[in-house]
């Protein structure tokens, strides 16, 4: 008599007693997986399409919240001398290439100019909602992200363009400064030392407050100390390179120098009647003083700076119509076609 074939394993039991779901013992099929697949990218087309459409929403929202301001910025464009007028078109297109010359100068790895280029015009779009530049930053770090750079090269570099751009603007300020006989009449806007007082207070504050964190609070060491020692890593590497120290430095001095030949074209435009000396040093000193104000859209600047012109001897109501002209020529002419290019960007998953 031929022994029987021996019985299969059983399989371990469930919990409750009734056999295990084939589920959980069998991989799924190839066909479950294809068919799940579909049904994940269809779940993520509204998302997609709500970041490809809010940046066109958020312009329109802002356009019409300022659009008197809008009115009357263009209505004296429309009148200004068309010359001139493009001049300062010109000056306004070579800020993104300063600034593209700049955020690739600050990272030792090759980027695509054209796409960097198209990120940063994209960029200005979003600095009308976001105070303090932090749009173009988030922008940009999208950007780098998206070309495979690692999160903290990626941080350090913006830190090592905000770095270059704020030093060159103070170094092109002390050498118009140093050059220029109108250097008196900006002792007028100087504040005194009772408002200086609070302000280095506050200063003194943010850092300690800073430090005490980072001595307190553990996690914080190690992203934070990380960080530095990227960003250090990162500068010392950028300027070893000769093209880099050019495309950093170069494009944070030439920033400041376009912004303010734009600011001088549209004053020209308008019959401003000051030398674009004065009106650089106007730009120059305004940007300077309140740069690090944190209002959306350059309020802040746009207020000292028709302050400072009218100290320069031009009228209020030139220096308003030339400031009003200067802030439509350069960011609210280009908001809506930036607005639908960082769509495009994150609609080809470039951002």
């Amino acid at each position: 008599m031929s022994p029987l074939p021996p019985l299969p394993p059983l399989s371990p039991a469930s919990p409750s007693g009734s056999p295990p779901s084939p589920s959980l013992t069998a991989p799924r099929p190839a066909c479950a997986r294809a068919a799940a697949r579909p049904v994940s990218r269809r779940a993520a087309r509204p998302v997609r399409l709500a970041l490809c459409l809010a940046p066109l929403l958020l312009a329109a929202c802002w356009a019409a919240a300022g659009r008197p301001v809008l009115d009357e910025g263009v209505r004296r464009l429309v009148a200004a001398d068309p010359w001139w007028l493009l001049a300062g078109a010109g000056f306004t297109c070579l800020t993104w290439v300063a600034a593209s010359c700049a955020r690739q100068g600050a990272l030792p790895d090759p980027l695509p100019p054209g796409l960097l280029l198209a990120s940063q015009f994209a960029a200005g779009a979003t600095n009308h909602v976001a105070p303090g530049g932090l749009g173009a930053h988030a922008v940009t770090l999208r950007f780098l992200r998206g070309r495979g750079v690692p999160l903290e090269r990626a941080t350090a570099s913006i830190g090592l363009y905000s770095l270059a751009r704020s030093s060159a603007k103070t170094l092109v300020l002390l050498a118009f400064l140093a050059a220029s006989p109108d250097r008196r009449r900006l002792r007028d806007l100087v504040p005194d030392g009772r408002l200086l007082l609070p302000l280095a207070a506050v200063a003194a504050g943010a850092v300690t407050v800073a430090g005490v964190l980072l001595t307190v609070v553990r996690p914080l060491r190690r992203p934070v100390a990380g960080l530095l020692r990227s960003a250090l890593a990162d500068a010392r590497v950028v300027h070893r390179r000769p093209r880099r120290v050019l495309a950093l430095w170069g494009g944070a001095v030439a920033m400041p120098l376009v912004q303010a030949g734009a600011l001088a074209c549209v004053g020209a435009s308008l019959g401003l009647g000051l030398p674009w000396q004065q009106v650089v040093l106007a730009h120059l000193a305004a940007g300077t003083a309140v740069g690090a104000v944190p209002a959306p859209g350059g309020l802040a600047v746009d207020a000292a700076l028709v302050w400072t012109l009218v100290a320069f001897g031009s009228s209020a109501t030139a220096a308003t119509a030339t400031v009003i002209g200067y802030r439509v020529l350069l960011d609210w002419l280009p908001l809506v076609p930036g607005a639908v290019v960082l769509s495009a960007l994150i609609r080809a998953r470039v951002l």
